[in-house]
Order: structure tokens, then C-alpha cells, then sequence
């Protein structure tokens, strides 16, 4: 019922905000789901007109929010690449790349399975946790000490190649 009486109101308001018309339904949409997980803890004194309105609100700010970070992360990485690619020497480039490998190679063998499940396969904490069958925790613990350990054997300008070869 709430999204055949809004839904058509509240995607206007949301491209209002967004100017963007399939940002707007996919935030309208995040609001009835939103709603409907909430549906029995929801306060019948409060307006549903204006309790829509603000979540969609609330909902574009959340995902300006995401949007930006992203952005800022987008920057850095172009950054880095420009100043990687724009580097006359290619030996010098893949000269980084082999020493940031050989200092994955060097960590202690749960470490450095720990590490590569993280970064290069992409998995989260918690799947590599359940996959190894150790707490979360420790998985936490062995990428610190990973990246720790590579940053000791490369000084600080590969921490960049770092970035651009685990860029998840």
C-alpha cells in the first residue's frame, strides 16, 4: 500500500535531490525496504507523510556521504597511478613490485596465507576466518602484522605500488 501512495511521490523528491532519476528510485527503494524491516517497531503518532519524506532525506545523505569517500579513494588511486606510469623508468617500477612480492613472500606461512586471502583473493575477515577456522581476531592481527612487516623491508615510497597491487 505505502509504495503504490508514495513511491512515485518520493522518487520526484529524491531525483529533486540527486538529479538523477535512477539514484532516486534505487534511494526510494532503500526507504520501503528500510520501512518494512522496521514495519512493527514504527510509532503510529508520527506523520507517515513526513517520516517518507525524511528517511528519503536521510537516505540521500547517506549515500552523498558514501559517494564522496569513494571519490576521495577514486583520487588517490588515479593519483598514484599517474605518478606510477608517469615514471620514466619501467625497471625501477617493476624493481618495487618484485621487492613488495619478495616481502610477501618472506612472512610466516599462516601470515602470508592470511594476507593474500585479504588482498588478493578479496575476502572479508570474517569469511577468511570461517574459512581457516580461526577467530576474527586473529585474522585482524596477521594482515596488521603483514603489512607491518612489508613496510619494514620497502621503505616508504612502495607503500603506493602497495597500494595499487592489493587495491580492494
Amino acid at each position: 500500500m505505502l509504495v503504490e501512495l508514495y513511491n512515485h511521490k518520493l522518487c520526484v523528491y529524491a531525483n529533486s535531490l540527486v538529479n538523477d532519476y535512477s539514484l532516486a528510485e534505487d534511494i526510494v527503494q532503500n526507504v520501503f525496504i528500510r520501512v518494512w524491516e522496521r514495519r512493527k517497531s514504527l510509532n503510529e503518532n508520527y506523520s507517515l507523510n513526513s517520516f517518507l519524506y525524511k528517511l528519503v532525506y536521510n537516505e540521500f545523505i547517506d549515500q552523498y556521504r558514501k559517494q564522496q569517500s569513494i571519490m576521495l579513494l577514486e583520487k588517490k588511486y588515479i593519483q598514484t597511478l599517474n605518478k606510477i606510469t608517469n615514471d620514466k623508468d619501467e625497471d625501477a617500477t617493476q624493481k618495487m613490485i618484485g621487492l613488495i612480492m619478495q616481502a610477501i613472500d618472506n612472512l610466516p606461512t599462516k601470515c602470508k596465507q592470511i594476507f593474500l586471502l585479504s588482498k588478493k583473493e578479496g575476502l572479508t575477515n570474517i569469511e577468511i576466518s570461517e574459512y581457516l577456522n580461526t577467530s576474527v581476531k586473529s585474522v585482524e592481527g596477521h594482515i596488521t602484522r603483514a603489512y607491518s612487516s612489508i613496510r619494514k623491508s620497502v621503505d616508504g615510497r612502495l607503500n603506493k605500488i602497495l597500494f595499487l597491487i592489493f587495491n580492494h
